[in-house]
């Protein structure tokens, strides 16, 4: 074994996820498999996702590979540190990739890590893995992509790597080297039908504050029509899925490449439903006929705000009145629509919450899902209020999802408010179309009526340093 390749991503964990049971697998590591084993590298990848940290652990002390890769992001980041610890333990070098690692390289380091790959991370680890086994972690100077200690100990930033340019030119994910049988099994159990991810492209062009690009930056890369074509045949050839989830940034940006998509789908009489997310700026009619034309029976659309203002500030390049019409548009065409909704953006107030209500209201999605706004280090947001960042606990024992903003309303407000929201346009729901049983309506009635008076009771509520130990100014 040159590698082992692994995530810190635990089902068992997972309470949310339990609630939902849609787990997909971290593609980014297929895709470094495939490359690495078409280059005459000998690679073993341990997915987690049915697995315990327990069964980790132990399997490494066992395998005890010369190196190990661990894909690492916000939502899996306190699991890892453990498997950092149990790595050395078992004399692997740890290279550590994803979003999160390289805007905490130190503390990873400090925590035990080698390196930290940046961006894409197949041709820097086709380099990276000979230098370690000849000439260790520590001189690495003129490797493209990394982040890591010399032999002084000083942390050194080595420049950023290019990114592949040609998607058609890397192989498809090492789908057969993780348990999928025991993704479709869990779809098929909780859901009576199973699904499959795949991603089209890499990149995102659009300039969303919040949203992070550490990864493949803020170019759009696209592989051919041709070639996903040519995957989703082979996915529906060995795994036979119910569906498919597009796991794309954004994946209506070209409409060229979706036209052509489109036709050579129809060409080949394949039409599989699937789920996608889409930004509304980049959705018209001919659009969202292709859509239903390839069995799309769900978009995403990008929403985030009723207020054009947030909007605004978030740089979302998109209207109010664009996220409503094709909400409408896509519904007409019998499509699912759903939203994502963030509450509590920088200077955000009651109006602005109102206002997303009423958006809510008149785009009518068939389920919008919400979050309140958090700072996720290298964003420009976080840039932004880094100044006002207040970090509940120490940095491993805490996520950037924990992060708060002073000066802002409360945790306490925004639960409220989120209750408000979620309960007024289900009542909204229930008398204009959708009806429902007395006993529902009385009940989301009511629970409306109660957040919002717990956010009258709140409003003078806002986070401070004492906040995060459950305090508030």
């Amino acid at each position: 074994m040159d590698i082992l390749l692994t995530a810190g991503y635990y089902l068992a964990e997972d309470f949310h996820e339990q609630q939902v049971m849609k787990p997909y697998p971290a593609l980014g590591i297929l895709y470094i498999s495939a490359y690495l084993k078409a280059r005459g590298f000998a690679v073993e990848v341990r997915d987690n996702t049915f697995s315990t940290k327990e069964a980790f652990h132990s399997y490494i002390l066992q395998a005890r590979p010369p190196v190990v890769g661990i894909y690492t992001n916000m939502m899996t980041k306190l699991n890892i540190l453990p498997m950092i610890q149990w790595c050395k333990e078992a004399g692997s070098l740890v290279v550590l990739g994803g979003p999160e690692p390289p805007h905490y390289a130190a503390n990873y380091l400090d925590w035990g890590a080698d390196v930290v790959v940046t961006g894409e991370g197949e041709l820097t680890l086709e380099e990276l893995i000979p230098r370690l086994r000849h000439h260790g972690p520590h001189r690495l100077e003129d490797l493209l992509g990394v982040i890591y200690r010399d032999e002084s100990g000083a942390v050194i930033h080595n420049g950023a790597r290019p990114q592949i340019k040609n998607l058609d030119t890397q192989p498809f994910p090492d789908r057969a080297a993780i348990p999928i049988d025991q993704y479709l099994a869990t779809w098929r159990t909780h859901h009576g039908r199973s699904s499959v991810s795949l991603i089209t492209a890499r990149g995102c062009p659009y300039t969303c504050t919040w949203c992070s690009h550490t990864v493949f930056g803020e170019t759009h890369r696209r592989q051919s029509p041709e070639r996903t074509v040519a995957e989703v045949e082979g996915i529906l050839a060995h795994y036979q899925p119910d569906q498919l989830w597009y796991a794309d940034d954004v994946f209506n940006i070209n409409h060229r490449w979706l036209f052509r998509y489109a036709e050579l789908m129809q060409a080949r009489g394949i039409r599989v439903p699937f789920e996608c997310i889409c930004r509304a700026d980049r959705m018209n009619e001919e659009v969202v006929a292709a859509l239903a034309d390839l069995g799309c029976y769900r978009v995403w659309i990008g929403s985030e705000s009723g207020s054009q203002q947030v909007l605004d500030r978030m740089k979302r390049r998109v209207t109010v009145e664009q996220v409503q019409a094709m909400t409408r548009l896509a519904a007409g065409r019998g499509m699912e629509t759903g939203m994502f909704i963030m509450l509590g953006y920088d200077e955000e107030g009651v109006a602005d919450l109102e206002q997303t209500v009423e958006h809510l209201k008149r785009a009518a999605p068939d389920i919008f899902l919400t979050t309140v706004a958090y700072p996720i280090k290298g964003t420009a947001y976080y840039k932004a209020v880094e100044d006002r960042v207040i970090a509940p606990a120490a940095w491993d024992r805490r996520t950037d999802r924990d992060l708060t903003v002073a000066g802002r309303h409360s945790r306490r407000f925004y639960s409220f408010a989120t209750r408000w929201m979620v309960n007024e346009v289900a009542v909204h729901r229930m008398l204009h179309g959708r009806p429902a049983g007395p006993v529902r309506l009385a009940k989301a009635f009511v629970n409306a009526r109660v957040g919002r008076l717990g956010m009258a009771v709140t409003a003078r509520e806002v986070e401070t340093a004492a906040a995060g130990r459950g305090q508030y100014g």
